[in-house]
């Protein structure tokens, strides 16, 4: 990435934690019917968020889980903190690291929920240590290639709930700036060998960038995803992708005892609670929001946007869905 990108991405760092004052989510029309999913929910950002959300007064709120003994725990915090009904939050199990637990948890939401009005896909990780999971590298796996498998499963049900009941269904994949630093070199559309194949060498892989690299697939796969889906006639829904700033949380665990990274934090990290407002108005934002980046509660153009992103960004996409095809057979049908 140029460095006039990485200044731009640091500049939305420090821009948003002097100068923007982020408004406490409001639900305006009632939203006591509705059901509303967070993955990642018993700790931080998605902690926060579904703390939000029962406040407002949500009718279902779905804690996706890889712990259900620290599901349960963020459960009863949240009915503590907000006087809620224990009847309107359900804990079930979720690890973005296996494709059959994905599976299973969209095939019970089908099978379980009356509707679903909103999904923040949350759950993710930030490690500089190449691992596997499903056999990709497990960053490239849990943020880029589950949380779509999430999303694609889901989207039916996203859709006829939306006929049903005239509110349309948002899904959310919170983002970082730091999409804005991400390397590059791996993204070539132009060599024959995929994108998401090259992604998955462990002796080429920029494992220090891997993160910020994820977010920036992340972007280019919302923004194809909602163009390619808003013209089959099937049905509306929305997929955004809010960036809730740094923030002070367990993701970047792995550098948070250094010195340096504590005096940044101290003085430039949000607090979890802060950044979880941008995060629920990508749950409750209009359709002018479909397929785009949300900063400071606000739409926000990209800055990879030219030619050379667009190809990235149309292999890319065709890529992951011959991927997700793999993994489930006519998913992409649904499209």
């Amino acid at each position: 990435m140029s460095v006039a990108s990485a200044l731009y991405g640091m500049k939305s760092v420090i821009g948003s934690k002097l100068f923007v004052k982020l408004p406490v989510p409001e639900a305006g029309p009632d939203i006591s019917e509705q059901v509303f999913i967070v993955t990642g929910a018993n700790g931080g950002l998605g902690f926060e968020s579904s703390l939000h959300l029962s406040r407002l007064g949500v009718g279902k709120l779905i804690l996706g889980v890889r712990s259900l003994t620290k599901g349960e725990d963020a459960k009863r915090r949240i009915i503590d903190l907000t006087g809620q009904y224990p009847s309107t939050i359900e804990v079930w199990p979720l690890d973005m690291d296996s494709y059959d637990s994905v599976k299973a948890f969209a095939t019970r939401v089908s099978a379980a929920l009356p509707r679903l009005d909103g999904v923040l896909a949350n759950a993710g990780v930030m490690t500089t240590q190449w691992s596997l999971s499903e056999g990709y590298e497990k960053t490239l796996n849990v943020n880029f290639i589950s949380t779509f498998l999430l999303y694609m499963l889901l989207l039916p049900k996203m859709r006829e709930s939306g006929r049903t009941t005239g509110h349309i269904c948002r899904f959310a994949i919170p983002n970082s700036a730091l999409y804005n630093m991400a390397p590059l070199a791996e993204l070539d559309p132009d060599k024959n060998l995929s994108i998401i194949e090259r992604l998955n060498n462990e002796k080429s892989a920029d494992m220090g960038g891997r993160y910020s690299l994820s977010k920036l697939l992340v972007l280019f796969a919302v923004r194809e995803l909602a163009e390619r889906s808003s013209v089959t006639g099937k049905g509306d829904s929305i997929i955004n992708t809010p960036n809730p700033s740094f923030c002070k949380s367990n993701l970047a665990h792995e550098t948070a005892d250094s010195r340096a990274y504590k005096v940044f934090e101290k003085a430039m990290a949000r607090s979890a609670e802060e950044g979880s407002r941008v995060l629920v108005h990508g749950l409750l934002v209009g359709p002018e929001a479909n397929g785009q980046y949300l900063s400071n509660c606000q739409v926000e153009t990209c800055q990879v946007t030219g030619k050379w992103g667009q190809r990235v960004q149309k292999k890319l996409v065709d890529e992951l869905l011959e991927k997700l095809s793999n993994i489930q057979p006519g998913i992409i049908s649904d499209l």
